[in-house]
């Protein structure tokens, strides 16, 4: 078997190992955020504020419907990583026959349900009437294209499970030169406006998804398997949805927790949703250090529990944490400097300049408390605590929605509570996050139950 890319983490240093892998991971993300960036600039500026308005409006409901494959994706991972670590290969094996058949059946129910819901979830988030209809189109469009973002992230989590974090970085490339080209294809010869965008996101998806899946049977022998072994397995699926869910579901609850912040927004007219579609493409992008940091730790910590070293999870915690604090400091002088400019990239009115400029500088001052989400809930993942995405998820919803009903109320806030509740939310959650891996009971969640207090190495 080629070993090329597969990474052993359960020797050696593990900052090295969790900022090596966490590198490809950084530079993927920022490509695939490159995504929305580009459809909120050809939007923003060719086809005008209202289209960027009625795309940003769909974000979180996109999320929402993104989350249930996504977070069986992320399960799938952390069974892997655990069998991996553990040196099963037979399971290893019967994990990924088996997430198959989990991906393809939740993408087809949670497509259907985004089609069908589409109309209704926008009202029922009080969306202009002027904007609404790009925002069904859009919404439908990119629904429909679920499969494929399931299937890619399906096969990156396993590959990052085994150690490999660059393999579905070029894939990523790829579909975003893809996006890019379809994008001024689609909006600026063909006219398609909004499903123009919204076509080329899912096209260049179904690229990512092919693509991956003929590299991984091609030249991961794990990923070639006998008529045997591609037989369902209650077993392994069960422990599929068993980690799989809570992931779905906290993501489901932050989704529907945006939802609501969404309608606030939406009170207060377009230019206010145009600057609130900015702040969150750029924070979108600032999150993915964070993000990537947090995909390398449940990595490594999967890899670790599966063998038993708690101590090892532990040091990795405590490096990650060090790096999330010097890149979240860094962060904030750089909005303060740059961040009319960089606002000024996505529309021309002089109105939502300022206001997305004057967001930023509130937001960015808590970016570590955005970071220290990531950092323990991907550790907790990684060593099978999953039980805590749903305990997570509450928090946030409960956060969210309380700042905004309650800050929204304040009239010398007005839509700045908008931002401040952002804010507030990432600080309160981050707290919650840090409670529960101090609780230590992750320490006794391993799938493969190798792991014990006893078993904790230096």
């Amino acid at each position: 078997m080629s070993t090329k890319n597969i990474t052993d983490m359960t020797a050696g240093s593990p900052a090295k190992h969790i900022l090596k892998f966490a590198l490809p991971l950084l530079i993927g993300n920022l490509f695939q955020q490159l995504y929305n960036m580009v459809d909120s600039i050809v939007v923003g500026n060719f086809v005008g504020k209202n289209a960027l308005a009625s795309v940003g409006t769909c974000a979180s409901m996109n999320f929402l419907f993104f989350s249930l494959s996504s977070g069986l994706a992320i399960g799938i991972g952390i069974i892997v990583a655990q069998y991996f670590g553990a040196k099963d290969e037979k399971n290893v094996r019967s994990t990924i026959a088996n997430s198959f058949y989990v991906l393809i059946a939740a993408s087809c129910i949670v497509s259907v349900l985004g089609l069908l819901l589409a109309p209704a979830l926008l009202r029922l988030l009080q969306t202009p009437d002027n904007i609404i209809g790009d925002a069904i189109v859009y919404m439908r469009t990119t629904c429909a294209g679920i499969i494929a973002i399931a299937f890619y992230n399906g096969v990156a989590s396993i590959l990052r499970a085994l150690g490999d974090s660059k393999t579905p970085l070029y894939f990523l490339i790829l579909s975003s030169i893809i996006n890019v080209i379809l994008d001024l294809l689609f909006v600026l010869n063909l006219g398609l406006g909004v499903f123009g965008v919204a076509l080329a996101t899912i096209l260049s998806q179904a690229v990512s998804a092919a693509t991956s899946l003929a590299y991984a049977y091609h030249s991961v022998p794990y990923f070639r398997l006998s008529a045997e072994e591609r037989k369902p397995q209650r077993a392994i699926i069960a422990k599929s949805f068993r980690l799989g869910i809570p992931m779905a579901l906290q993501n489901s609850m932050i989704a529907i927790s945006c939802m609501v912040l969404q309608g606030v927004v939406n009170s207060y007219g377009d230019t206010v949703m145009a600057a609130f579609t900015i702040t969150n493409r750029v924070e979108q992008i600032v999150q993915q250090p964070f993000s990537s940091l947090g995909a390398a730790i449940t990595t490594y910590s999967g890899q670790n529990i599966g063998a038993g070293q708690i101590g090892r999870v532990k040091k990795g915690f405590a490096q990650s944490t060090l790096i999330a604090l010097v890149f979240s400091v860094a962060l904030i002088p750089f909005f303060y400097l740059f961040g009319h400019r960089i606002v000024g990239i996505f529309v021309k009115e002089q109105d939502v300049i300022d206001i997305g400029y004057r967001a930023l500088r509130i937001t960015s001052l808590c970016y570590f408390g955005l970071a220290m989400i990531y950092v323990p809930r991907a550790l907790l993942n990684g060593c099978g605590d999953t039980t805590f995405s749903v305990i997570n998820g509450f928090s946030e919803v409960a956060c969210r929605i309380a700042y905004s009903q309650v800050l929204n109320r304040i009239p010398v806030l007005g839509y700045w509570s908008i931002w401040i509740t952002t804010a507030a939310t990432w600080v309160t959650t981050a707290l919650v996050c840090l409670a529960r891996y101090f609780q230590g009971k992750w320490k006794g969640k391993s799938i493969v139950q190798r792991g014990s207090y006893a078993q904790s190495k230096n």
